[in-house]
């Protein structure tokens, strides 16, 4: 199974309100990469304790508090993240804490040591709360897809595809969720260098939420070791180097007066109107009388739809939260309905707004999806429904429309828009890759070089004509892409290779796929190199002698690296072992700095359940 469950909450910033325990951190620590924003108002606990870099103990634990913290937030939140100070170097805090939060609570918990053994704390604490925030979420889907296979009689292992295109069992991935962002992604990546049988190219990959680019050298996905970065995060999560835009064919369309074409596309993804009609006809009887009406509201075209239940979120609901809540209990409804009521609209749409955030409701609006079916691109759904809604759109924004003269018009500048928007992406992967430079810090360069390339702006009454080539093929997966990407690859003059069956790339990746787990071992000097310690998970041991230490670590790397391959769903597991020194020279004297152990297994998933 892979899925873009985890990477879309990121990106739209949904996911469930997490308790976040913070051991021996300063108080500004908050501050840092972003984990004040991500946290979006949910509690957050500082507690005493803590190591230091080499893991000895800096300060006692505050067993009490944490207690304390633990019993005040368990009712607010539906898990726990704990980060504790240098806790890779000792997680013997982190350990005390989950095991309280355990004793004290039903809650799911997430430790930051067990998923990274890099150094950087902030960004740590980030990945924990990302991981906790995204539990609830993957545990849904994971119940949602074994009760159908028990329906279906079938009797197999489920697996998910993780964020580097390797497998693990679903039991697995429900206790470190964050590690399948870009799952779907990377899927796709190891489908399409399968099914198009390139070696050296651009993998585009368009759903209805996001387009996600990766680049392949030699048959092999580029890597982000520095950790993905999704919906602005930076985690700690190594993975397959996607940029991920919120750009597809479910993209909200809306008004943007910076735009060449009066509209923006995303990046919120709404449920296009043409499906919502399909799903729920009396949604087309809504459309109907609102385009009868004579004069138009601000949300005229628009609905609101519950997307999954409740679950954790029960009793955490505000009264007006509640009042959405209930008023949805049927299907969808139109989002006038909610604003009959002009003194409380404010309120209620930030009631709305709350809901959607949380992933507990989903919009309803006007897509490029929607644009398709008007211009016959498309015939999967209602298009009577698209038409109702892009005249509903135009006779709304009649000023600011973007200067569309009629519904055809109006369609073709949406599809013209995501044709730029599309191209923009492409071209700023390829140069942040090849050159490490961020075309959108240069909106001015951006606008008379790419922009003018993308949009075929040239003429006879131009100084300067502007055309942009890629030397290496575009392969464009996923459903949407026949219709939006021939444009973007003839306006960057290269091959377009959209292969067989590239609208289940995805699929193929994840059969495709592997079993892998790597433990990495950190070996550090004492006392000016009289000592060797090795930083294990379960605590750290001294030796006197490198080859003793650095013995330790390979066999306890790759009794652990096999044993998380097996838990994994793993048989016929292989291991390798890397061990990497580090000295330098220092006035000709070399000066050992420690090592890093690091032990890879890899093998195939089990083909019938156990």
């Amino acid at each position: 199974l892979s899925t873009t469950l985890a990477t879309n909450a990121l990106v739209e910033g949904h996911g469930a309100p997490v308790g976040l325990l913070l051991i021996g951190y300063p108080p500004d620590a908050l501050d840092l990469e972003g984990l004040r924003q991500a946290m979006r108002g949910d509690p957050v606990a500082f507690i005493e304790g803590g190591h230091s870099v080499l893991g000895d103990e800096q300060s006692l634990l505050d067993l009490d508090a944490a207690r304390r913290a633990i019993e005040t937030f368990a009712p607010r939140v539906a898990a726990f993240a704990i980060s504790g100070y240098f806790a890779v170097r000792n997680p013997a805090h982190e350990l005390a804490v989950r095991q309280l939060v355990r004793e004290l609570t039903d809650r799911p918990v997430t430790c930051g040591h067990e998923l990274t053994s890099n150094l950087n704390a902030p960004r740590r604490a980030l990945t924990a709360a990302l991981n906790a925030r995204l539990i609830p979420f993957l545990q849904q889907l994971v119940i949602a897809v074994r009760t159908m296979l028990e329906e279906k009689g079938i009797d197999a292992p489920l697996m998910v595809v993780k964020g580097d295109g390797s497998l693990v069992d679903a039991e697995l991935a429900l206790e470190r969720p964050v590690e399948t962002i870009l799952s779907g992604p990377a899927a796709s990546v190891v489908g399409a260098r399968h099914l198009s049988g390139e070696r050296d190219m651009l993998v585009v990959d368009m759903g209805g939420t996001t387009t996600d680019i990766a680049m392949l050298r030699g048959g092999r996905p580029v890597l982000n070791l520095d950790g993905a970065v999704v919906g602005g995060w930076r985690t700690m999560v190594e993975a397959v180097a996607i940029h991920t835009f919120g750009l597809g064919g479910d993209s909200e369309v809306m008004v943007s007066d910076a735009e060449p074409e009066g509209l923006t596309i995303g990046p919120r993804r709404v449920v296009p109107l043409s499906l919502l009609a399909y799903q729920y006809p009396e949604t087309l009887e809504v459309l109907e009388r609102q385009c009868r009406r004579r004069s138009s509201t601000p949300h005229d075209g628009q609905f609101v739809l519950r997307q999954r239940p409740l679950g954790a979120a029960q009793g955490t609901l505000s009264s007006l939260e509640q009042q959405v809540w209930e008023a949805t209990a049927d299907g969808p409804v139109a989002l006038e309905r909610l604003m009959w009521d002009t003194r409380s609209s404010y309120f209620i749409r930030q009631a709305v707004s709350r809901l959607v955030e949380r992933g507990l409701m989903v919009p309803s609006a006007f897509t490029p999806t929607d644009a398709a079916h008007i211009l016959g691109y498309q015939r999967d759904w209602s298009v009577e429904a698209a038409q109702r809604g892009a005249e509903l759109w135009l006779r709304a924004r009649r000023t600011t429309g973007g200067g569309a003269d009629d519904v055809s018009d109006f369609c073709h500048r949406v599809l013209r828009q995501v044709t730029l928007q599309a191209g923009r992406a492409v071209v700023g992967v390829v140069v942040a890759e090849a050159h490490g430079v961020d075309v959108d810090t240069c909106p001015t360069l951006r606008q008379l070089f790419v922009d003018r390339a993308l949009m075929q702006q040239n003429g006879h009454s131009s100084v300067l004509d502007v055309s942009l080539m890629l030397n290496q093929a575009l392969v464009a997966i996923g459903a949407p892409v026949q219709t939006y990407y021939p444009p973007v690859a003839e306006r960057l003059h290269t091959r377009l290779c959209i292969p067989p069956h590239a609208e289940i790339a995805n699929a193929v990746g994840a059969v495709a796929g592997g079993v892998m787990q790597a433990v990495r071992l950190e070996i550090k000097p004492l006392d000016e190199g009289e000592l060797l310690r090795v930083h294990l998970p379960t605590g750290n041991r001294d030796f006197t002698s490198l080859d003793e230490a650095a013995d330790c670590a390979v066999e306890e790397a790759s009794a652990l690296a096999e044993a998380r391959a097996r838990a994994a769903g793993a048989e016929d597991v292989q291991v390798q072992v890397v061990r990497k020194d580090n000295r330098v020279v220092l006035k000709t004297q070399e000066v050992y700095l420690g090592s890093e152990v690091t032990a890879t297994a890899v093998g195939r998933p089990r083909l019938a359940a156990r």
